[in-house]
């Protein structure tokens, strides 16, 4: 059952603390946390704050959340622990590991607004705000004591008079005295310079140069900083201190010091007092040390500690020093922005109201001298008056407060202060200052029970402790609060801090900071909205990191006003693409009405204008003829439309310089709207505008014109600022029309209709009138024609999800074949035909004349059949990246679309049928316009690949169908290497054996047989001779085709390797069983582990060994015989094996010579196998030859080692006499069962028959073998051959007898497939101490290194291109000799946890863990992999090697075996 909630999943990693990443989230969501590869299989504990169901939230309280794990518990893939999502506000989550915590961070879930009578939803991206100032409001009862702010209070507020702890005040604070003093010498000189006592010194009260400013400084440097003398609070009295020493060192005082390192360091004076700094007695007595008891000594003594006291006061002087300087600077600066500056306030002459700078600190009390205000620092009954105002402070730490202890800024003169407002004293908790706390506990209960929601403003000046505690009493009472946050961080992660920590549901965002119209276009393409043509995604998909929702305003109320900066004609276009934004908008009262200044928040006094329809306006009085505030209406009314109906696509288009087209596209309807805007960023009276405007293409076909709106200039009385009421320009009115058509516009020309493609309409507009300060919205649909095409596609493809529902048209002539659902058309494919469908890499498909669609200017596909595909898309889709070359190439013609369905068709069969319905839908496709091809291409793909997956593993066995998403993903690799390709791989089987598959041939036109072969590895090993050899085909076949249920296949290719046994041995290159060769020693034992396996698995799988085996080769010399000339049950095949073995295996490859090997020496193509009469080992080989899988020849002259064996493996192999014990073990029991009739083999030895039983050879295999292999921890064993040659003990062996005999001592991972093959050969102490060593040496990220990294010939990196000298590495020398291989992982995987058992539980748990941690490895790797299988090899420690195949069909096999095995 397919959910259809909208599900994100995170993914946990280990020690990933993502404090400052947002997750945003919607109600009714649900989030699975899941674990990341690094915490796969270990226990992690999910801890979160948000409350249980029916519970309240509380910040301070966490839950243990509990694990799901719904196909129980063979790997930690599908795990995963949830939240249901049902209310608002942010939300912290954390894991640990064990009782470590390991990560965390946050969530933030959107409220849900409702407005209106019938409580309707209203979407955030709806929302339109405009800002007032509460007291231009006039006398509205209780508008004031509704809209104060929680952070910052009137200076004048009652409350705090009454309670002046719950500000920063001199008592309170005591640090901030010198700053106080200096803020009252600089009211006094502000003063002066309004009375005009500094005219003297060059200062008028009208400051209007920079000479006027450098008197000031003089003033401040010569005057005032000698005469308050800041410094003297930061110093020691030299005199006092000295004195204080001299007594101590009269007494006989010593010092001790507790850190030889400490020195002597002004310790500074908590009360602030004027030279009350102290130092540290006992440092200085222990650090000035006199040489004798006497008056001189104790004076000399008294001297230098006076001049280490001098120096110390020196220094602070000079930090000091540093601050008057800063001061000074932000002092002057201020003075220019508030009354030099073009741009700024031009305050006029510093008086009373408008003082030289803003004061710092309240002082309520009458002005006296500047010396006996310094007096009352020290009354407390005073100094808590004085207090601390609020402001914000450039560049600053937004996290720091910047009026506690160690802050300088209030003495520097850095912060912007707000005159008007107190910095409020809130502590660390509600204890810390209780009348506070409950005092704005109370405000924010009242806002919260009247308002939907609340402005933060200048956030980040409300310490974050204090806003969570306000905010979380707030959504007690109202769970959907909107909270909208102004915050100037300039930094995205320290903005994300305040949203996640307060779950802010908007943050402010300005389009006053966009300094030319491409930047504002920008910016609403930044805050909101996906691209055009978007993909549908998945409703299950990974959480992403998202920006904050914004709000974005054309101007807010702290900063200045545009037409100041820009001009009167930009208000409307500024506010039309503002508008056009997918977010909350907004706006500041002023704005509209075109006030040509700022608002000022403090010291504006005038009411604002009121509303009168009446066309003749008074003084005070605004309505639509006023500014722009006609055309505000009319985008307010568009922009609700556009969020409420799911206009959710952005595109933004630079027409030019000053034109910004801006197009909000619905991806249901496909209705768009596009809003035409040409700024006026300069003032068109003084500056250039072209006439020529370029003419716009508009895709599809346009409605109506929505509005179009210019901003003209009449002919009244120019601005004159009112007294009473705050007023606009008169001289500007915007001219709006509203619905009409494109005949009527009077800013278009002409209208043509170009036609783009055989399906898509394009209308050219020729404007004539879009002047400087002009907008025009057209609303656009598709053409007729594409429209229906599109709205039946939709109707198709709601059988894959029902968010195709809206917008979908029922079709009344569909071809036939889409009246059938495609799951049921699906359904008549074989797993060998999804081969054809899904998959088949280039060289598969050049067999049959075809290959690999490729991309121009990137790259070919992976694969031809739709898995190509959907790796590409699934690596675009989640980013939405329409611009890559594969989106490209479908929207500039239908070469992709017909090759995806042509190739299909031209299969015949059920493929065919699949090809014919994608070329039904694919009519449809070819009909929409060519920029939603890509979306609608991907929607059909993605429905039609989820559905052949499905019928992919339910043909598959419960072990896939009820398994992980890993285990379902791995068993894909069956489908992926098992196909039929135009030429059968596989020799004929016996006509006599049912359930063979067979076709037609093509060109004969006869019946041939056609069964399912095993490719080795893609790409390299997938087509031609090179497709199918013995030994891939039985380490991959349990894996592949056996544990995923594909029983009649197995047996198949099992019969036909047994078909082709020659010399009791069945080839490693099959090459059709016509030109095989018989060159290796260890196929038929994997092949002898298949049977028995298949016996196992398969259900009456014992069945298989009576089973037709057409012998191609009867005797070793026959020439090949037709299927069925010479048939026999499977068990005498198996017989003849292992007597063969018995006997001895001697001969010479036929066509010895480069013809068949051009590498090989002469020696290296005789064969030599049998078994040790004495120990029963298979042994083999020569040192010219490799019969093992680690089979690289040397390939070069140039370091001399071609022809050579890098690892020739002869003796006896390790896994090989595990396998051979194995299929020894395994007759005995059928023998014993009269399962099998035979109980042993007869071999000649001194010219007489003797039988060696099964029982026999196994007690001689079980009752050598540790002896032989094990190394033993004792030196002096004498079972030890080559003692000298020992490097590592407590390992096995790799094989024993090799003429080489160092080679049998080296580590290598071949003794784990003994291990799972043949347990019962090791003790489980020993098998676990080598296995701990394999782990420490070999193992890697995916495989296993082939080598122990210890030894001289170790080299991890295999480049086969590479030709040296060197003889270790050139032409891939080094193949086996270090890089880690994938598929011994999954036997050392398997012998962990089988001896793990036998350990112990605790050794088994941990056992566990250890396999799920390193299996999810494999799943990343899968998961990313554009060809999705695992690879044959890495380089070391994991990385890329560009010479392994891309997938391979054993390192898939044993994955799944372990997987199974859990």
């Amino acid at each position: 059952m397919v959910s259809h909630k909208e599900t994100r999943l995170l993914h946990l990693n280990e020690m990933e603390k993502l404090d400052k990443t947002l997750f945003r989230l919607e109600q009714g969501f649900e989030l699975q946390f899941r674990l990341g590869p690094t915490l796969q299989g270990k226990n992690v504990t999910v801890c979160t704050n948000y409350p249980a169901s029916g519970e309240v939230f509380d910040r301070h309280k966490f839950r243990t959340l509990s694990w799901h794990n719904p196909t129980g518990k063979e790997d930690d893939s599908d795990k995963y622990c949830k939240l249901d999502l049902q209310i608002s506000g942010s939300y912290q989550y954390y894991f640990s590991l064990g009782n470590e915590k390991s990560g965390g961070g946050y969530i933030v879930v959107d409220p849900i607004l409702r407005v209106g009578a019938d409580n309707h939803v209203l979407p955030l991206d709806c929302v339109t705000l405009q800002t007032f100032l509460a007291k231009c409001l006039g006398p509205f009862h209780e508008w004031e004591s509704r809209l104060k702010v929680a952070k910052e209070t009137a200076a004048n507020s009652e409350w705090l008079r009454m309670h002046p702890e719950c500000g920063y005040n001199l008592v309170n604070s005591p640090h901030l005295k010198p700053a106080w003093v200096l803020d009252r010498a600089l009211w006094h000189l502000s003063c002066m310079v309004a009375d005009g006592r500094c005219i003297d010194k060059g200062v008028p009260p009208l400051i209007e140069n920079d000479h006027h400013l450098n008197c000031i400084r003089k003033i401040i440097w010569e005057d005032i900083y000698p005469k308050i003398k800041l410094w003297e609070f930061f110093q020691v009295d030299v005199n006092k201190a000295v004195q204080q020493f001299r007594t101590l060192l009269t007494k006989g005082k010593i010092g001790t010091k507790s850190d030889p390192n400490q020195h002597l360091q002004i310790v500074q004076d908590p009360d602030y007092r004027r030279l009350g700094c102290t130092v540290d007695m006992n440092i200085a007595l222990a650090t000035f040390i006199p040489h004798s008891n006497g008056p001189g000594a104790i004076e000399e003594c008294c001297n230098w500690f006076r001049k280490r006291i001098e120096e110390l006061n020196a220094e602070q002087y000079r930090q000091i020093h540093h601050h008057q300087e800063q001061a000074v600077n932000c002092l002057a600066g201020t003075v220019v922005y508030e009354r030099l500056a073009g741009h700024g306030p031009k305050l006029g002459p510093v008086s009373r109201k408008y003082p030289l700078v803003t004061r710092y600190f309240t002082y309520p009390f009458k002005d006296l001298t500047l010396e006996e205000e310094q007096s009352m620092m020290h009354q407390p009954d005073k100094a808590c008056y004085f207090m601390a105002h609020n402001g914000w402070v450039m560049g600053d730490d937004p996290l720091r407060n910047f009026a506690e202890p160690g802050s300088n800024v209030y003495l520097r003169r850095e912060l912007i202060c707000w005159g008007d407002s107190v910095k409020l004293r809130y502590g660390n908790k509600p204890e810390d200052c209780p009348y506070l706390w409950a005092h704005m506990k109370k405000y924010t209960e009242i806002t919260a029970r009247n308002f939907h929601g609340v402005r933060l403003d200048n956030c980040h000046s409300t310490p974050i402790h204090v806003a969570e505690y306000m905010l979380d009493t707030a959504r007690k009472l109202r769970a959907d609060l909107f909270v909208v946050a102004e915050l100037f961080t300039g930094d995205e992660e320290l903005d994300n801090i305040f949203v996640n920590s307060l779950g802010i549901t908007s943050l402010i965002r300005e389009a006053m900071t966009a300094y030319n119209s491409h930047e504002e276009g920008r910016l609403v393409y930044r805050f909101g909205g996906e691209p055009v043509g978007s993909f549908v995604q998945p409703r299950l998909r990974p959480l992403v990191p998202a920006i904050a929702h914004a709000l974005f305003m054309d101007i807010t109320h702290d900063n200045e006003c545009p037409i100041q900066h820009r001009s009167a004609y930009d208000a409307l276009p500024s506010a039309m693409i503002v508008s056009m934004a997918c977010c909350a908008t907004g706006s500041t009262k002023g704005y509209d009405e075109l006030v040509p200044h700022q608002i000022s928040v403090v010291s504006e006094e005038r009411f604002y204008s009121t509303w009168n329809p009446q066309a003749l306006l008074n003084s005070g009085e605004v309505n639509f003829q006023t500014g722009i505030l006609a055309g505000r209406l009319a985008m307010n009314r568009l922009h609700q439309e556009l969020g409420t109906k799911g206009f959710n696509q952005v595109y933004v288009d630079q027409v030019d310089e000053d034109i910004v087209a801006v197009t909000r596209h619905c991806p249901n309807t496909h209705q768009s709207v596009v809003a035409v805007s040409r700024t006026a960023f300069r003032d068109p009276k003084t500056s250039f505008y072209s006439k020529e405007v370029p003419e716009m293409f508009i895709p599809g076909k346009i409605e109506e014109v929505v509005f179009e709106a210019r901003t003209i200039e009449r002919n009244v009385s120019p601005y004159k600022k009112d007294e009473h009421f705050i007023n606009g320009l008169p001289n500007f009115t915007v001219e709006l029309r509203e619905h009409i058509q494109i005949k009527d516009s009077k800013i278009i020309k002409q209208a043509g209709t170009a036609i783009k493609g055989p399906n898509e309409f394009v209308q050219e507009i020729e404007f004539e009138n879009l002047t400087p300060g002009s907008v025009i919205v057209f609303r656009v649909s598709l053409d007729p024609k594409a429209q229906e095409a599109v709205g039946v596609l939709r109707n198709h493809l709601i059988q894959f999800s029902p968010h195709f529902k809206s917008g979908s048209l029922p079709d009344d002539h569909s071809a036939p074949i889409l009246k059938t659902l495609f799951s049921s058309i699906a359904s008549k494919l074989t797993l060998a035909d999804l081969n054809q469908v899904l998959y088949r890499c280039e060289s598969e498909e050049q067999e049959d004349g075809g290959g690999c669609y490729n991309i121009p200017n990137w790259s070919s596909l992976k694969y031809a059949g739709l898995q190509g595909l959907m790796s590409v898309m699934a690596d675009i889709r989640p980013k939405n990246d329409l611009g890559h070359p594969f989106c490209d190439n479908l929207r500039s013609g239908d070469w992709m679309i017909d090759y995806v369905s042509n190739r299909l068709i031209s299969r015949a069969g059920a493929c065919a049928e699949v090809g014919k319905w994608l070329k039904a839908m694919f009519v449809y496709l070819k009909k929409i316009p060519r920029y939603l091809i890509p979306c609608y291409f991907d929607a059909i793909l993605v429905g039609a690949y989820t559905t052949l997956l499905d019928v992919g593993w339910h043909q598959m066995s419960s072990f896939v169908q009820n398994g992980s998403t890993f285990v379902k993903h791995l068993s894909l690799g069956s489908i992926q290497m098992c196909g039929i390709g135009k030429y059968a791989c596989l020799p004929d089987l016996s006509p006599s054996l049912h359930d063979v598959p067979y076709r037609l041939n093509e060109i004969t036109n006869e019946k041939e047989q056609c069964c399912v072969t095993l490719a080795a590895g893609l790409p390299h090993f997938s087509s031609g001779i090179f497709r199918s050899w013995g030994r891939d085909t039985f380490i991959a076949l349990r894996g592949l085709m056996l544990l995923t249920g594909r029983y009649i296949e197995a047996r198949n290719i099992i019969l036909a390797f047994g078909g082709t046994l020659r010399h009791g041995l069945i080839p490693n290159l099959l090459g059709q069983g016509t030109h095989a060769r018989y060159n290796c020693r260890d196929a038929v034992w994997w092949w002898l582990q298949c049977i028995q396996d298949y016996c196992k698995i398969v259900p009456n799988g014992l069945d298989i060994l009576r089973c037709p085996v057409s012998r191609m080769y009867p005797r070793d010399d026959s020439p090949p015989q037709p299927a069925g000339t010479v048939d026999q049950p499977l068990y005498e095949v198996i017989q003849e094996v292992m007597q063969r073995h018995m006997e001895g295996i001697n001969f010479r490859e036929r066509n010895a010579g480069p013809q068949i090997d051009q590498n090989m020496r002469d020696e290296g193509f005789n064969i030599v196998a049998g078994v040790d009469q004495e120990t029963g080992f298979v042994f083999g080989g020569n040192r010219f030859n490799c019969g093992t899988w680690m089979d690289k020849m040397g390939e070069s002259d140039r370091a001399r080692n071609k022809g050579i064996p890098a690892t020739p493996r002869d003796g006896s192999a390790v896994e090989i006499v595990g396998l051979c014990k194995s299929a020894v073990r395994w007759l005995l029991d059928l023998s014993r069962k009269n399962e099998y009739p035979f109980h042993g083999v007869t071999i000649k030895r001194n010219g007489r028959e003797e039988t060696i039983t099964y029982d026999e050879w196994n007690r001689k295999i079980q009752g050598h073998f540790e002896r032989l292999f094990f190394v033993s921890e004792n030196p002096a064993d004498p079972n030890e051959k080559h003692p000298n040659l020992v490097h590592k003990r407590g390992i096995y062996k790799d094989s024993y007898g090799a003429s080489s005999p160092w080679c049998d001592y080296q580590l290598r991972p071949n003794f784990t497939i003994a291990m799972v093959v043949a347990p019962e050969l090791f003790s489980p102490e020993r098998a676990w101490k080598a296995l701990k060593i394999a782990e420490e040496k070999l193992l890697g990220p995916l495989g296993m290194k082939t080598l122990d990294p210890d030894d001289m010939v170790y080299c991890g990196v295999y480049d086969n291109a590479l030709d040296n000298d060197n003889y270790n590495v050139a032409r891939g020398f080094n193949y086996h000799q270090g890089p880690e291989w994938l598929w011994p992982i999954g036997y050392f995987l398997r012998a962990k946890l089988y001896f793990s058992k036998l350990i112990g539980p605790e050794i088994y748990a941990k056992t566990v863990v250890m396999i799920k941690n390193v299996l999810s490895r494999h799943y990343v790797h899968l998961e990313r992999s554009s060809w999705k299988g695992l690879p044959e090899l890495t380089n070391e420690n994991g990385q890329y090697c560009p010479f392994s195949c891309e997938t391979q069909a054993w390192s898939i096999g044993v994955i799944l075996e372990i997987l199974y095995d859990l």
